[in-house]
Protein backbone atom coordinates (compact mmCIF):
# COMPACT_ATOMS: atom_id res chain seq x y z
CA UNK A 1 0.00 0.00 0.00
CA UNK A 2 1.28 3.51 -0.84
CA UNK A 3 0.48 4.77 2.35
CA UNK A 4 0.87 8.99 0.46
CA UNK A 5 -1.83 8.13 -1.50
CA UNK A 6 -4.40 6.00 0.47
CA UNK A 7 -3.88 8.87 2.90
CA UNK A 8 -4.84 11.56 0.12
CA UNK A 9 -7.49 9.20 -1.49
CA UNK A 10 -8.93 9.37 2.00
CA UNK A 11 -8.36 13.05 4.10
CA UNK A 12 -11.58 14.32 3.42
CA UNK A 13 -13.88 12.01 4.20
CA UNK A 14 -11.32 11.59 8.02
CA UNK A 15 -11.45 15.33 8.14
CA UNK A 16 -15.11 15.23 7.71
CA UNK A 17 -15.44 12.98 10.42
CA UNK A 18 -13.40 14.88 12.79
CA UNK A 19 -15.48 18.12 12.02
CA UNK A 20 -18.38 16.51 13.00
CA UNK A 21 -17.20 14.50 16.44
CA UNK A 22 -15.90 18.18 17.63
CA UNK A 23 -19.72 19.56 16.84
CA UNK A 24 -21.62 19.76 20.24
CA UNK A 25 -25.33 19.46 18.18
CA UNK A 26 -25.97 16.76 15.88
CA UNK A 27 -29.52 16.94 14.07
CA UNK A 28 -30.65 13.65 12.44
CA UNK A 29 -28.88 13.53 9.05
CA UNK A 30 -25.54 14.45 10.86
CA UNK A 31 -25.96 11.61 13.31
CA UNK A 32 -26.49 9.07 10.59
CA UNK A 33 -23.16 10.41 8.46
CA UNK A 34 -21.29 10.67 12.06
CA UNK A 35 -21.57 6.90 12.09
CA UNK A 36 -20.95 5.84 8.58
CA UNK A 37 -18.00 7.64 8.89
CA UNK A 38 -17.38 6.29 11.80
CA UNK A 39 -17.55 2.74 10.42
CA UNK A 40 -15.95 3.57 7.17
CA UNK A 41 -13.07 5.23 9.57
CA UNK A 42 -12.84 1.98 11.41
CA UNK A 43 -11.96 0.21 8.11
CA UNK A 44 -9.55 2.25 6.88
CA UNK A 45 -7.75 1.86 9.99
CA UNK A 46 -7.82 -1.76 9.64
CA UNK A 47 -6.26 -1.64 6.55
CA UNK A 48 -3.50 0.21 7.50
CA UNK A 49 -2.63 -1.43 10.92
CA UNK A 50 -2.66 -4.44 8.72
CA UNK A 51 -0.36 -3.67 5.79
CA UNK A 52 1.99 -0.90 7.34
CA UNK A 53 1.55 -1.65 11.04
CA UNK A 54 2.25 1.47 13.51
CA UNK A 55 2.13 5.16 11.76
CA UNK A 56 1.58 8.96 12.83
CA UNK A 57 -1.63 8.68 10.07
CA UNK A 58 -2.57 5.79 11.76
CA UNK A 59 -2.14 7.45 15.34
CA UNK A 60 -4.47 10.47 14.19
CA UNK A 61 -6.93 8.49 12.61
CA UNK A 62 -7.25 6.60 15.56
CA UNK A 63 -7.57 9.06 18.11
CA UNK A 64 -10.47 11.20 15.36
CA UNK A 65 -11.93 7.41 16.11
CA UNK A 66 -12.23 7.41 19.62
CA UNK A 67 -13.84 11.21 19.57
CA UNK A 68 -16.32 10.02 16.93
CA UNK A 69 -17.36 7.29 19.24
CA UNK A 70 -17.71 9.20 22.33
CA UNK A 71 -20.46 11.38 20.35
CA UNK A 72 -22.62 8.32 19.93
CA UNK A 73 -21.62 5.94 23.38
CA UNK A 74 -21.53 8.60 25.65
CA UNK A 75 -18.97 9.30 28.61
CA UNK A 76 -18.84 7.97 32.15
CA UNK A 77 -20.16 10.05 34.89
CA UNK A 78 -18.25 12.89 36.07
CA UNK A 79 -17.68 11.52 39.48
CA UNK A 80 -18.17 14.81 40.99
CA UNK A 81 -21.81 14.88 40.12
CA UNK A 82 -22.61 11.10 40.76
CA UNK A 83 -21.88 11.19 44.25
CA UNK A 84 -24.38 13.83 44.78
CA UNK A 85 -26.95 12.21 42.88
CA UNK A 86 -26.33 8.88 44.58
CA UNK A 87 -26.19 10.42 48.38
CA UNK A 88 -29.18 12.52 47.18
CA UNK A 89 -31.15 10.16 45.45
CA UNK A 90 -30.32 6.80 45.19
CA UNK A 91 -29.13 5.74 48.28
CA UNK A 92 -31.76 7.14 50.65
CA UNK A 93 -34.40 6.30 48.05
CA UNK A 94 -33.07 2.50 48.50
CA UNK A 95 -33.43 2.72 52.11
CA UNK A 96 -36.63 4.32 52.59
CA UNK A 97 -38.06 1.33 50.10
CA UNK A 98 -37.28 -1.36 52.73
CA UNK A 99 -38.03 0.91 56.02
CA UNK A 100 -40.85 -1.75 56.87
CA UNK A 101 -38.90 -4.50 56.83
CA UNK A 102 -36.44 -2.66 58.69
CA UNK A 103 -38.85 -2.05 61.45
CA UNK A 104 -40.23 -5.78 61.04
CA UNK A 105 -36.03 -7.15 61.48
CA UNK A 106 -35.45 -4.56 64.44
CA UNK A 107 -38.67 -6.17 66.18
CA UNK A 108 -37.82 -9.89 65.19
CA UNK A 109 -34.31 -8.92 67.34
CA UNK A 110 -36.00 -7.26 69.86
CA UNK A 111 -38.01 -9.45 70.65
CA UNK A 112 -35.83 -12.77 70.55
CA UNK A 113 -33.45 -10.68 72.51
CA UNK A 114 -35.69 -10.16 75.54
CA UNK A 115 -36.86 -13.39 75.69
CA UNK A 116 -33.61 -15.10 75.33
CA UNK A 117 -32.33 -12.58 78.04
CA UNK A 118 -35.22 -12.84 80.68
CA UNK A 119 -34.56 -16.70 80.51
CA UNK A 120 -31.45 -16.74 81.36
CA UNK A 121 -31.73 -14.03 84.01
CA UNK A 122 -34.93 -15.95 85.78
CA UNK A 123 -33.84 -19.34 85.80
CA UNK A 124 -30.90 -20.04 87.88
CA UNK A 125 -29.77 -23.39 85.65
CA UNK A 126 -29.80 -21.76 82.27
CA UNK A 127 -27.31 -18.96 83.79
CA UNK A 128 -25.30 -22.47 85.76
CA UNK A 129 -24.90 -23.62 82.34
CA UNK A 130 -23.32 -20.38 80.70
CA UNK A 131 -20.11 -20.91 83.09
CA UNK A 132 -18.60 -20.69 86.51
CA UNK A 133 -20.02 -18.47 89.09
CA UNK A 134 -16.05 -16.93 89.47
CA UNK A 135 -16.49 -16.73 85.59
CA UNK A 136 -19.73 -14.38 84.95
CA UNK A 137 -18.97 -12.59 87.89
CA UNK A 138 -15.50 -11.41 86.22
CA UNK A 139 -17.63 -10.73 83.26
CA UNK A 140 -20.18 -8.39 84.34
CA UNK A 141 -17.58 -6.80 86.67
CA UNK A 142 -14.67 -6.43 84.41
CA UNK A 143 -15.09 -7.65 81.24
CA UNK A 144 -17.70 -6.30 79.86
CA UNK A 145 -16.90 -2.48 80.33
CA UNK A 146 -13.02 -3.54 79.69
CA UNK A 147 -13.59 -4.68 75.99
CA UNK A 148 -14.26 -1.35 75.02
CA UNK A 149 -11.04 -0.17 76.67
CA UNK A 150 -8.62 -2.73 76.52
CA UNK A 151 -7.42 -1.76 73.39
CA UNK A 152 -6.40 1.86 71.97
CA UNK A 153 -9.53 3.84 70.75
CA UNK A 154 -8.54 4.15 67.25
CA UNK A 155 -7.58 0.96 66.58
CA UNK A 156 -10.63 -0.57 68.01
CA UNK A 157 -12.99 1.24 66.00
CA UNK A 158 -11.20 0.26 63.14
CA UNK A 159 -11.34 -3.18 64.13
CA UNK A 160 -15.19 -2.96 65.06
CA UNK A 161 -15.81 -1.09 61.89
CA UNK A 162 -14.75 -3.59 59.68
CA UNK A 163 -16.32 -6.54 61.39
CA UNK A 164 -19.78 -4.86 61.44
CA UNK A 165 -19.63 -3.34 57.76
CA UNK A 166 -18.05 -7.45 56.85
CA UNK A 167 -21.26 -8.69 58.14
CA UNK A 168 -23.86 -6.21 56.58
CA UNK A 169 -22.33 -7.24 53.44
CA UNK A 170 -22.84 -10.75 53.54
CA UNK A 171 -26.51 -9.66 54.48
CA UNK A 172 -27.18 -7.86 51.51
CA UNK A 173 -25.08 -10.16 48.99
CA UNK A 174 -26.29 -13.62 50.88
CA UNK A 175 -29.43 -12.06 51.34
CA UNK A 176 -30.78 -14.47 48.36
CA UNK A 177 -30.33 -17.84 49.74
CA UNK A 178 -33.15 -17.04 52.19
CA UNK A 179 -31.61 -18.28 55.30
CA UNK A 180 -28.23 -16.41 55.99
CA UNK A 181 -30.62 -13.36 56.99
CA UNK A 182 -32.30 -15.26 59.42
CA UNK A 183 -29.29 -16.99 60.75
CA UNK A 184 -27.88 -13.75 61.51
CA UNK A 185 -30.90 -11.84 62.71
CA UNK A 186 -31.20 -14.93 65.45
CA UNK A 187 -27.20 -15.12 66.44
CA UNK A 188 -27.15 -11.54 67.03
CA UNK A 189 -30.47 -11.79 69.16
CA UNK A 190 -29.28 -14.58 70.98
CA UNK A 191 -25.68 -12.76 71.53
CA UNK A 192 -27.29 -9.37 72.80
CA UNK A 193 -29.96 -11.24 75.00
CA UNK A 194 -27.26 -13.30 76.49
CA UNK A 195 -25.35 -10.52 77.75
CA UNK A 196 -27.95 -8.65 78.96
CA UNK A 197 -29.58 -11.48 80.98
CA UNK A 198 -26.09 -12.52 82.63
CA UNK A 199 -26.10 -8.54 82.84
CA UNK A 200 -30.02 -8.47 85.03
CA UNK A 201 -29.17 -11.58 86.80
CA UNK A 202 -26.64 -9.90 88.38
CA UNK A 203 -27.52 -6.56 88.97
CA UNK A 204 -25.70 -4.89 86.62
CA UNK A 205 -29.01 -4.69 83.60
CA UNK A 206 -27.89 0.06 84.12
CA UNK A 207 -24.29 -0.88 82.97
CA UNK A 208 -25.51 -3.13 80.37
CA UNK A 209 -27.94 -0.42 78.75
CA UNK A 210 -25.19 2.09 79.51
CA UNK A 211 -22.35 0.84 77.60
CA UNK A 212 -24.53 -1.16 74.76
CA UNK A 213 -27.19 2.07 74.08
CA UNK A 214 -24.23 5.06 73.05
CA UNK A 215 -22.93 3.04 69.74
CA UNK A 216 -25.79 -0.38 69.88
CA UNK A 217 -28.56 2.59 68.50
CA UNK A 218 -26.94 2.71 65.27
CA UNK A 219 -25.13 -0.03 64.74
CA UNK A 220 -27.80 -2.32 65.66
CA UNK A 221 -30.28 -0.32 63.23
CA UNK A 222 -27.71 -0.40 60.51
CA UNK A 223 -27.46 -4.54 60.81
CA UNK A 224 -31.31 -4.35 60.97
CA UNK A 225 -31.50 -2.27 57.26
CA UNK A 226 -28.73 -4.50 55.95
CA UNK A 227 -31.28 -8.05 56.94
CA UNK A 228 -33.64 -5.79 55.49
CA UNK A 229 -32.15 -5.31 52.02
CA UNK A 230 -31.00 -9.01 52.37
CA UNK A 231 -34.74 -10.24 52.80
CA UNK A 232 -35.97 -7.67 49.64
CA UNK A 233 -33.63 -8.81 47.00
CA UNK A 234 -34.72 -12.50 48.01
CA UNK A 235 -38.44 -11.60 48.19
CA UNK A 236 -37.77 -10.06 44.09
CA UNK A 237 -36.86 -13.45 43.40
CA UNK A 238 -39.46 -15.70 44.81
CA UNK A 239 -42.40 -13.04 44.03
CA UNK A 240 -40.91 -10.94 40.67
CA UNK A 241 -44.74 -9.85 39.94
CA UNK A 242 -45.26 -8.38 36.58
CA UNK A 243 -41.29 -8.71 36.02
CA UNK A 244 -39.55 -11.85 35.34
CA UNK A 245 -37.24 -13.41 37.61
CA UNK A 246 -34.39 -12.42 36.49
CA UNK A 247 -34.94 -8.96 35.70
CA UNK A 248 -36.91 -8.06 39.51
CA UNK A 249 -33.31 -9.93 40.66
CA UNK A 250 -31.18 -7.64 38.89
CA UNK A 251 -33.12 -4.64 39.45
CA UNK A 252 -33.72 -5.07 43.00
CA UNK A 253 -30.26 -6.32 43.59
CA UNK A 254 -28.40 -3.74 41.65
CA UNK A 255 -30.52 -1.05 44.10
CA UNK A 256 -30.38 -2.87 46.91
CA UNK A 257 -26.32 -3.34 47.08
CA UNK A 258 -26.10 0.55 47.22
CA UNK A 259 -28.06 -0.16 50.81
CA UNK A 260 -24.20 -1.77 51.80
CA UNK A 261 -21.94 0.99 50.19
CA UNK A 262 -24.31 3.29 52.41
CA UNK A 263 -24.03 1.27 55.43
CA UNK A 264 -20.27 1.43 55.66
CA UNK A 265 -20.58 4.95 56.26
CA UNK A 266 -22.75 4.36 58.87
CA UNK A 267 -21.04 1.95 60.49
CA UNK A 268 -17.90 4.26 60.72
CA UNK A 269 -19.51 6.44 62.98
CA UNK A 270 -20.59 3.80 65.14
CA UNK A 271 -17.44 2.73 65.40
CA UNK A 272 -15.99 5.70 66.04
CA UNK A 273 -18.80 6.45 69.10
CA UNK A 274 -17.96 2.91 70.16
CA UNK A 275 -14.23 3.69 70.39
CA UNK A 276 -14.36 7.25 71.19
CA UNK A 277 -17.68 7.91 73.39
CA UNK A 278 -19.07 4.44 74.77
CA UNK A 279 -15.53 3.44 77.29
CA UNK A 280 -15.47 7.60 78.31
CA UNK A 281 -15.68 8.66 82.09
CA UNK A 282 -18.88 10.82 80.78
CA UNK A 283 -22.18 10.80 82.82
CA UNK A 284 -24.13 8.17 80.85
CA UNK A 285 -26.62 10.56 79.73
CA UNK A 286 -24.55 12.50 77.48
CA UNK A 287 -23.30 9.09 75.82
CA UNK A 288 -26.77 7.61 75.19
CA UNK A 289 -27.67 11.10 73.71
CA UNK A 290 -24.48 11.42 70.89
CA UNK A 291 -25.87 7.95 70.25
CA UNK A 292 -29.48 9.03 69.76
CA UNK A 293 -28.78 12.02 67.94
CA UNK A 294 -26.40 9.95 65.59
CA UNK A 295 -29.74 7.41 65.29
CA UNK A 296 -32.07 9.76 64.55
CA UNK A 297 -29.94 11.86 61.73
CA UNK A 298 -29.85 8.35 59.94
CA UNK A 299 -33.88 7.87 60.25
CA UNK A 300 -34.17 11.74 58.86
CA UNK A 301 -31.95 10.41 55.49
CA UNK A 302 -33.87 7.19 55.36
CA UNK A 303 -37.15 8.21 55.84
CA UNK A 304 -37.57 11.78 55.18
CA UNK A 305 -34.62 12.36 52.55
CA UNK A 306 -35.48 8.94 51.02
CA UNK A 307 -38.86 9.71 51.20
CA UNK A 308 -38.57 12.25 49.20
CA UNK A 309 -36.61 11.20 46.69
CA UNK A 310 -38.66 7.81 46.14
CA UNK A 311 -41.44 9.90 45.40
CA UNK A 312 -39.01 11.78 42.81
CA UNK A 313 -39.12 9.02 41.33
CA UNK A 314 -36.01 7.24 42.59
CA UNK A 315 -35.40 3.43 43.65
CA UNK A 316 -32.05 3.34 44.08
CA UNK A 317 -31.40 1.53 40.81
CA UNK A 318 -28.82 3.25 38.16
CA UNK A 319 -30.55 4.81 35.18
CA UNK A 320 -32.18 2.96 31.88
CA UNK A 321 -28.81 3.54 30.08
CA UNK A 322 -26.17 2.34 32.23
CA UNK A 323 -27.69 -0.82 33.38
CA UNK A 324 -28.45 -1.66 29.87
CA UNK A 325 -30.77 -3.28 28.10
CA UNK A 326 -34.22 -4.40 30.07
CA UNK A 327 -36.14 -6.54 27.54
CA UNK A 328 -36.69 -6.32 23.59
CA UNK A 329 -40.58 -6.27 22.88
CA UNK A 330 -42.32 -6.14 19.37
CA UNK A 331 -44.20 -3.03 18.28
Amino acid sequence: MDLDAYTAAHREEWDRLAALARRRDLHGAEADELIERYQAGATNLSAIKTTAGSTLIGDRLSVTLSRARLRFTGVGGNLLRTLPLFFAGQLPAALYRIRWITAAVAAVTVIVAFIWGFWIASDPRVLAALGQNTDLQAFVNNDFTDYYSENPAASFAGQVWTNNAWIAAQCVAFGITGVWVPYVVLSNAQNVGTAGGVMFAYDKGDTFFQYILPHGLLELTAVFVAAAAGLRIFWAWIAPGGRTRGRALAEDARALFSVAIGLVIVLFVSGIIEGFVTPQPWPWQIKVAIGALALGAFLFYMIVIGGRAYRAGQTGDIDEFESGARQLTAG
